[in-house]
């Protein structure tokens, strides 16, 4: 299956500021790419379009989790960040492993250890009680796994009006509402706290196979540690996707920022989509609405 990604995000930029991206593909992607995963820098000058700005250069480097990242330096005005991918990937769905083991602690590689740890929108030390309570009973493994992503997945209700930087997974425990990236943190927290495991993961998640559901966006789900490997969840949607699409991971979704200014940027432009295509390119529909 084919897979293209694309974003357009411009920023107004009031003065001129350090920036850090996170818009390239993640590496472990980086075998599947056919084609493109270049980000495109732009200052886009009165009168000047998309496409035909002045080049701004980037410095990439790998943080501490692995990511790809891009650091550059944004001249006041519009700044334009944009890029396209193709992959090639297999056309099914996430596995599932219901016999997947829970390791003990001391079996776990050293730096999968950090993924226990309460984090800046996970607060684990202050979930322990509950999360004891609720799924501290059940077998460890896939099963308490699952019915963690499925407790919250059953508890929150999404709404975008509700998002907000700040909201912390307690937060989210208490309003029981919020955005993708509030399903998954409390998602994590409550797996961390049964000594699951669990990082933030972003990318693409477009309507590929699956009835249209509107404006393309970046996509929030998380991944558990389970036998020795990482598995995708996602208390959101809940429900095995093809066409998800890795950018990067983190302890929350502090570490995986689109972008990070060091000054202030006014989003001014925003377009993310991803869908499958065929060999010559036509996109494939999303499947019809029941």
């Amino acid at each position: 299956m084919l897979i293209k990604s694309e974003f357009d995000i411009q920023f107004y930029m009031a003065h001129r500021s350090a920036m850090v991206a996170m818009l390239h593909l993640h590496p472990s992607l980086e075998r599947h790419v056919r084609i493109g995963n270049v980000l495109v820098v732009e200052h886009l000058k009165e009168g000047v379009g998309p496409g035909y700005g002045d080049l701004i250069g980037t410095d990439e480097y790998r943080d501490g989790f692995g990511n790809r990242c891009s650091r550059l330096l944004a001249p006041e005005g519009l700044l334009r960040l944009s890029g396209t991918s193709t992959i090639d990937v297999t056309g099914i769905a996430e596995e599932a492993s219901t016999d997947a083991r829970q390791q003990a602690i001391e079996e776990m590689p050293c730096d999968v250890l950090q993924f226990l740890l309460p984090s800046r929108y996970c607060e684990v030390d202050r979930f322990m009680p509950v999360a004891q309570d609720l799924f501290g009973w059940m077998k460890p493994g896939w099963k308490r796994a699952a019915a963690i992503r499925d407790w919250v997945h059953e508890k929150v209700r999404f709404d975008y009006q509700t998002a907000r930087p700040t909201k912390t997974a307690m937060d989210v425990f208490t309003e029981r509402v919020g955005v993708c990236r509030d399903f998954q943190h409390l998602a994590v927290t409550m797996s961390r706290c049964q000594n699951i495991p669990a990082r933030y993961a972003t990318g693409y998640l477009g309507d590929i196979r699956w009835p249209y559901t509107g404006a393309g966006d970046f996509s929030a789900w998380y991944e558990v540690w389970l036998d020795g490997r990482w598995w995708p969840m996602d208390a959101r949607h809940n429900a095995p996707r093809a066409g998800r699409v890795l950018m990067a991971v983190g302890r929350d979704a502090a570490d995986v920022a689109i972008t990070t200014s060091f000054g202030n940027a006014v989003l001014r432009h925003f377009y993310v989509e991803s869908q499958e295509i065929l060999e010559d390119g036509t996109v494939v529909a999303p499947i019809a609405s029941a």
